[in-house]
């Protein structure tokens, strides 16, 4: 049995004013998703366990069947996993995005609108190099990733895990001064005040720095800013593969989801032209997955488009980027099944809403659909919000849609 899920990333959405009330799923042209939710069953998963945040991290480790009140232990450790940076257990890991803020000082945006990757090399060099590459009494290392998205690791056992962080996506337009690191127990009062002063230095460094200074020329938004957020210790996870008795990979352009995939026991595999963004290679990871089913039982595709056209509240983008995951990547991988003749399972559903009108993620249920070859469907034809409650799954919780998608009978 071949496995596939394909998620795209904040797919799913809350009626829409401009809409008449209907959601982007509702109004997107998708035949090969709505085949497979009419071929197959459908029905809705709560990704985002009561009281946790809304968090791609939360939702994608549910997704994978893991209880992220256990083992989830901060986003940056994730990523770190994915760049291939060895966290011994006491260090303190986090998210450090790159950043656009006002001249008034709240958040224009969350990616230094979608900064290279070589310009976002440069600066994060730039800003390890000049506050501190790993040295002195609270040292702090910048790693860097992908575009906006980068890594800051606290080594040697003087940090704390316990600070309160605020993800920059859920407060664009909000002051950065009431969203500074903060201690949320004493034991987290020296980490704290250390990421808000790398918090401040950074912006002197980055002010004036010469990659800045071009794209303001350019006519982009400057990277202005460092914010840091999502901070923890390396988590212990044990393998689907060991679960399951499968063998596996995983498919992104997001270190999160490699991360998780890496602790999860899958294979990365990496695809030219994959950016996140909606001209992502999206032909190529249908052939990636294709060509990794030859020899593994399971692929994990996972798309990050609709959920930054989420958050850029850009709803004909949203739309579109539905558009493209069904007619360039679902549509290809469901055709190329086919005709290899393999006895397959295909899932299809977001890890959480990213609503259009708010541009924040939400926590409701996402629709799911799950296709397998030769076995009858329940009572959706099409896929989204609405129609997937007719289906025979009902509500998943927990681990239930991933034994779901893994079960033979």
């Amino acid at each position: 049995m071949k496995t596939v899920i394909i998620l795209g990333d904040g797919m799913s959405d809350h009626p829409v004013a401009a809409l008449g009330g209907k959601t982007p799923l509702m109004v997107a042209r998708k035949p090969a998703i709505d085949r497979l939710a009419r071929e197959g069953v459908t029905g809705r998963f709560a990704s985002i366990p009561e009281g946790m945040v809304n968090g791609s991290d939360v939702a994608n480790l549910s997704v994978l069947g893991y209880d992220p009140r256990v083992c989830l232990q901060g986003r940056g450790v994730l990523e770190a996993a994915s760049m291939g940076i060895d966290l011994d257990p006491q260090d303190v890991a986090m998210r450090c995005n790159l950043l656009t803020l006002n001249p008034d000082g709240t958040i224009k945006n969350h990616s230094a609108g979608h900064i290279s990757n070589e310009e976002a090399a440069i600066l994060i060099h730039d800003l390890d190099r000049a506050l501190g590459g790993g040295q002195g009494p609270r040292p702090a290392v910048f790693h860097a990733g992908v575009s906006y998205r980068h890594l800051l690791v606290l080594p040697g056992g003087w940090a704390s895990a316990e600070v309160d962080c605020f993800p920059p996506h859920d407060h664009v337009g909000t002051a950065e001064i009431e969203l500074l690191p903060r201690a949320a127990s004493p034991m987290g009062e020296a980490t704290a005040t250390r990421l808000r002063e790398l918090h401040a230095r950074a912006k002197e460094i980055l002010a004036d720095h010469p990659v800045n200074r071009s794209r303001i020329a350019g006519g982009k938004d400057p990277a202005n800013s460092i914010w840091v957020w999502s901070p923890g210790r390396r988590p212990q996870m044990e393998p689907l593969t060991t679960r399951f008795g499968i063998t596996g990979a995983v498919i992104s352009a997001v270190d999160l989801i490699r991360g998780i995939g890496k602790y999860a026991g899958l294979d990365r595999i990496l695809v030219e032209g994959a950016t996140g963004l909606s001209d992502t290679n999206y032909e190529g990871k249908a052939q990636a997955a294709l060509e990794a089913l030859e020899t593994r039982d399971f692929v994990f595709v996972h798309v990050e488009a609709t959920d930054e056209a989420g958050h850029a509240r850009d709803l004909e983008l949203k739309i579109k980027c539905i558009e493209y995951l069904d007619d360039r990547l679902v549509r290809p991988i469901l055709e190329g099944i086919r005709a290899k003749g393999w006895d397959a399972t295909i899932a299809v559903l977001p890890d959480h809403p990213t609503p259009v009108e708010t541009g924040n993620h939400a926590d409701d249920p996402v629709p799911v659909a799950i296709w397998r070859t030769g076995r009858a469907a329940d009572a959706s034809q099409c896929y989204d919000e609405d129609e997937v409650a007719k289906g025979s799954l009902g509500l998943l919780k927990k681990d239930e849609f991933i034994q779901a998608l893994f079960a033979r009978s």
